[in-house]
């Protein structure tokens, strides 16, 4: 009897252990395929041959996450209120509210900038003391979609605000393009932005965040620009725009230095970041992708991270630039015919990182690239375009995740819409980037822990072919296949 009793006991043991080691994962899978999948939810996966791994360790974590977005510009905003009320609600809606990408982080410019309708200042008129200060020019078109935007966000998003150029007057050349700001001037241009900050205040619009200089190495004298060496910006920094804040009980909104191509960061934040009295007024640093097609640019993530740990680093602009938008024809999106300004006239030097890409890849390999080397924020351009790529007063024509057509109020929602939704509706602010170890070089992958305690992994497979994986947190794990061609977030609920 005590014989089978063992037996017995042994026999339960067994089975409990093979249950808690095959424990199946808890997990939302969702996709978004060159296929047709759409953030589709995926319950039904197919079997494969010796499928990869992906092991989470949610112990290991890295940055604090501070959020994903796009744009306020006044092309934006133009073409929003030139559509019907359902389409411009429904946009709203897809950007931030609870169905739709739940955008967390946006930028929008300080005066003019390309994406403008036309050149324009806040004080067109020489008056060091900005008596005549005036955001009137936003009050038609930009004010009311970020308003909008509040009213659909459940838990709201932070703005980030960037001037692309003083007022001509207050620069050495009296123009919108290029030039430098005068000295007599940085007292002025430092309470510039403090009369911004209250004047989007007064309007019930909270500025989470400045950065100094849209650009400030230039734009090839194109488009509004003001430039700056690291050692002028940093002096403006600390001597002028951070007291002012300071000074008008603003010392809580965010400073971010540099705000250009990422492969001059080194030489940026070993400026930014001299003494400690730089590093009291910068919040972190700015950047943005142009440099390259493909190129993350991870060594000088990871030397910007080293140099400041404890500060921002935010992409705060990317976007399909120097094309005109494919009108409702996805399979473009997802083809290896994208090329960007480089690829026409970049300098020889430089052209190898201009070929020609798949747009979504272009996306989804940057973000996961930047999310795993520190960055905390990625901020795309303009969110609404129309069939040319404008309005745009240069004619600097691009593509935006969503695409209208005014004239016949229609909408097109780009596979980018997508692509950046995988990332902004499910990783959150608060969230804290884990560990991840995966086995298959195909496939790129990046995951988050949320405030809510659930873990958001996101998997991108550019390849021509369906793979399978493994995904395992401690004992458990769940078999998932993922289609050619996608991207998947999913969803562990612990």
């Amino acid at each position: 009897m005590k014989k089978l009793n063992l037996l017995f006991a042994l026999f339960l043991l067994t089975i409990m252990t093979q249950s808690c080691a095959d424990k199946e994962l808890n997990v939302e899978v969702f996709e978004t395929s060159a296929s047709g999948n759409q953030l589709t939810k995926l319950t039904e996966f197919t079997e494969g041959e010796n499928p990869g791994t992906i092991t989470l360790n949610p112990e290991e974590q890295f940055q604090t996450i501070t959020g994903f977005g796009g744009s306020f510009t006044e092309s934006t905003a133009y073409l929003l209120n030139q559509l019907s009320e359902e389409n411009r609600a429904k946009i709203i809606e897809a950007y931030f509210g609870d169905s739709g990408a739940r955008y967390s982080l946006t930028r929008t410019h300080i005066n003019s900038c390309d994406f403008s309708l036309s050149q324009y200042s806040y004080t067109p008129e020489p008056d060091k003391e900005l008596k005549d200060f005036s955001i009137q020019e936003d009050k038609d078109d930009i004010i009311p979609m970020i308003k909008e935007a509040m009213a659909a966000s459940s838990d709201g998003f932070k703005i980030l605000s960037s001037p692309w150029t003083a007022p001509p007057w207050m620069k050495d050349n009296n123009d919108w393009v290029g030039g430098q700001l005068l000295p007599e001037y940085y007292d002025t241009w430092a309470l510039f932005f403090s009369k911004y900050i209250d004047a989007y205040a007064a309007e019930g619009i909270d500025i989470w965040g400045l950065t100094v200089e849209n650009e400030p190495l230039g734009n090839g004298n194109n488009w509004e620009s003001m430039h700056y060496t690291p050692k002028e910006m940093t002096d403006f920094v600390v001597n002028h725009l951070g007291p002012q804040l300071e000074k008008d009980g603003k010392g809580n909104v965010k400073i971010l230095g540099y705000d250009q191509n990422r492969e001059h960061l080194e030489e940026w934040v070993d400026e930014m970041f001299r003494d400690e009295a730089s590093k009291k007024y910068y919040a972190g640093t700015a950047i943005h992708w142009y440099a390259s097609t493909y190129d993350v640019f991870p060594d000088q993530l990871q030397y910007a991270h080293k140099k400041a740990p404890d500060k921002h680093l935010i992409q705060s602009e990317a976007c399909v630039d120097a094309e005109i938008p494919h009108w409702q024809d996805d399979a473009w999106y997802w083809s290896k015919e994208g090329t960007d300004w480089g690829y026409d006239w970049a300098p020889e030097e430089d052209k190898k990182y201009h070929p020609k890409y798949v747009p979504v890849y272009r996306y989804a390999r940057d973000i996961i690239g930047c999310l795993n080397n520190w960055v905390d924020g990625w901020v795309d351009w303009n969110m609404v375009l129309d069939r040319q790529g404008g309005p745009n007063w240069f004619k600097n024509w691009c593509v935006a995740p969503v695409i209208v057509d005014p004239e016949a109020d229609d909408v097109y929602f780009t596979p980018i819409y997508y692509t950046l939704a995988h990332f902004s509706k499910f990783i959150r602010p608060g969230a804290k980037r884990i560990g991840v170890d995966h086995s298959t070089s195909d496939l790129q992958v990046t995951a988050a822990k949320n405030p809510d305690g659930s873990i958001a992994v996101v998997v991108f497979n550019p390849t021509e072919e369906r793979k399978n994986y493994e995904m395992a947190l401690a004992d458990n794990q769940k078999n998932i296949s993922i289609d050619a061609k996608a991207i998947q977030t999913i969803i562990i609920n612990i």
